[in-house]
């Protein structure tokens, strides 16, 4: 049977089937360190080599420091990333320069462009068609949380950011739950004219805990960007190398929560 989706062998296609996995991050590289949250490029690469084919175009709206790209021309693909913040942006330039340098010849004829600008607007800038979108997306404003376990060695650090940015286009920084959740779903659903014809979307989330209530984050950008795209399928990222913290220990249930949806949508 022909492989219309991507260049693997049945054995790789039927593992990645697999709803769950376990993926523990390598230690971040220093010049990334000063971004507050990332998701891993091994882990990106492998989504890449599932969902397109060498020499296809990815797309990261919410680019960070860069980690899509860099999977991507691991990977052998084109790709393009959308970055708000412009020292965010100015630091995945230099680490994509980087890696096409120590990819030599392999990565010479691919594309891997940041550009600094507000993903609300993706539709402006000129992109050709995509073929993947991966990417993540602030967990709602909870890098201003002081109490957030996470956030307590960075705020000792005058070199590390606690949060994104103080730009108010920025969605982590809407603190009202129902407004990020509307603004989050209106910059995914504006991607969809970029999109190949059944091209896929994974967006790496999980649920937030706030004030000892959950919000279920991942659950509620399901169902209303399922109004939108067609919701296929999730992949649940566990991750079983972190240290466990004694939340509410003899008083109530509270869990550590070490892992995250991977949702893949799809334009049909």
């Amino acid at each position: 049977m022909r492989n219309k989706l991507n260049d693997l062998e049945p054995k790789v296609w039927l593992k990645f089937q697999k709803s769950w996995f376990i993926h523990n991050p390598p230690p971040r590289r220093k010049g990334v360190l000063v971004h507050p949250a990332k998701f891993p490029e091994t882990m990106a690469q492998e989504f890449i080599e599932f969902f397109t084919k060498k020499g296809e175009t990815v797309l990261d709206p919410m680019a960070g420091t860069g980690s899509t790209l860099v999977a991507a021309l691991r990977a052998g693909r084109h790709s393009y990333g959308i970055e708000l913040n412009s020292k965010y942006a100015k630091i995945a330039k230099q680490i994509i320069k980087d890696e096409r340098t120590a990819l030599g010849e392999t990565a010479e004829d691919l594309v891997s462009e940041i550009i600094k600008g507000d993903a609300t607007h993706a539709i402006k800038f000129e992109l050709p068609v995509i073929n993947y979108i991966l990417t993540s997306p602030p967990y709602w404003d909870m890098l201003h949380t002081k109490g957030a376990e996470n956030q307590k060695k960075r705020r000792t650090s005058s070199e590390l950011d606690v949060h994104y940015s103080d730009d108010p286009k920025d969605v982590g920084n809407i603190h009202n739950y129902e407004m990020f959740l509307e603004k989050l779903v209106s910059i995914y659903a504006g991607l969809k004219p970029l999109l190949h014809e059944k091209a896929y979307l994974t967006i790496i989330v999980k649920n937030i805990k706030k004030g000892g209530k959950i919000y279920p984050l991942a659950w509620d950008l399901a169902r209303e960007l399922g109004k939108v795209y067609t919701l296929k399928d999730e992949k649940i990222w566990c991750q079983d190398n972190q240290p466990l913290a004694p939340f509410g220990l003899g008083s109530a249930w509270v869990s550590n929560t070490f892992h995250h949806y991977c949702l893949q949508f799809r334009s049909d």
